[in-house]
């Protein structure tokens, strides 16, 4: 009977070894979580901010999935939002949203990334047929050329009042010791004039991105809200300005890793997020 009940667990471990999961999750000490401690948490949060990779299809695929079971629980309390859409084409949106233009008028109309219909179509396609409010967070991308090419003085030196109406409250308070950002100017070459301003760039992005969250939360509302894994990671970018504009936001973030052994969690992905979304390197990529 020993020997029997070796060889049954031997068959069930072995099974186990074989198993492929696309994705495995886990907390910020790098244990193991489940899918639904996530749905969990985010109900309780006010924003949750899905860092993901923009050409990863788990990702794409898991925030659908968030999206419908928070909607499950939340219905009209579920606002979605997202750094793929930029403050000024927000009428656009609405107008869609709210069935007053044809999808082919707001597809035109709108600056669509290159992946627009096969990673983020559906999450809009969901809030249209759910009847939920879009955020465009986004700061208009001539702006962030302006910075990166003029610096912050730029925005107040240069922009009318209707322009400013796109921006969060300037001058824009800027950390450049915030170690996503330090890595982003070494990589720049730390003392170039240029590495500083690409920095504010980014900056203005996760400002302006935490700006228009808070000022579209409600209390009693979720804004998910999708962003590249950079602009969240470390409690950084976009939550450090959320802490500013609204200190008492209580905020979850999820950021997406890839390793080559998704089953050994590396200890560098330590502390990214709340939640730690990890994912096989060689998945394929949606473009």
């Amino acid at each position: 009977m020993k020997k029997l009940l070796f060889i049954v667990f031997c068959i069930i471990f072995c099974a186990m070894k074989s198993d492929k999961p696309a994705y495995l999750l886990y907390n910020s000490n790098g244990e193991l979580s489940k899918y639904s401690n996530l749905i969990k948490a985010s109900e309780k949060a006010d924003v949750v901010l899905f860092g993901e990779f923009h050409d990863n299809p788990i990702c794409h695929w898991l925030e659908l999935q968030i999206t419908k079971d928070l909607y499950a629980n939340k219905k009209q309390n579920l606002v979605l939002a997202a750094e793929m859409f930029e403050a000024d084409n927000q009428l656009v949106i609405d107008e869609f949203l709210k069935g007053i233009i044809k999808a082919s008028n707001f597809e035109n109309e709108s600056k669509l990334w290159n992946n627009y219909k096969t990673d983020y179509k559906p999450l809009i396609e969901f809030a249209k047929n759910n009847v939920l409010d879009f955020v465009a967070s986004n700061v208009p991308r001539r702006y962030a050329s302006l910075v990166a090419s003029e610096g912050l003085e730029s925005l107040s030196n240069k922009l009318d009042e209707k322009a400013k109406n796109f921006l969060p409250p300037l001058p824009i308070e800027v950390d450049v010791n915030l170690p996503n950002y330090k890595k982003m100017a070494t990589m720049m070459g730390e003392h170039s004039a240029n590495a500083t301003n690409i920095v504010y760039a980014q900056a203005l992005k996760d400002a302006t991105m935490a700006y228009r969250i808070s000022q579209h939360w409600k209390k009693g509302k979720t804004i998910l809200h999708f962003n590249g894994s950079f602009h969240s990671d470390n409690f950084e970018g976009i939550v450090w300005y959320l802490k500013k504009y609204n200190p008492d936001l209580k905020v979850l973030t999820i950021s997406s890793v890839q390793q080559i052994d998704v089953e050994k969690f590396e200890e560098k992905n330590k502390n990214l997020a709340d939640f730690i979304l990890c994912i096989p390197s060689d998945m394929t990529k949606t473009y």
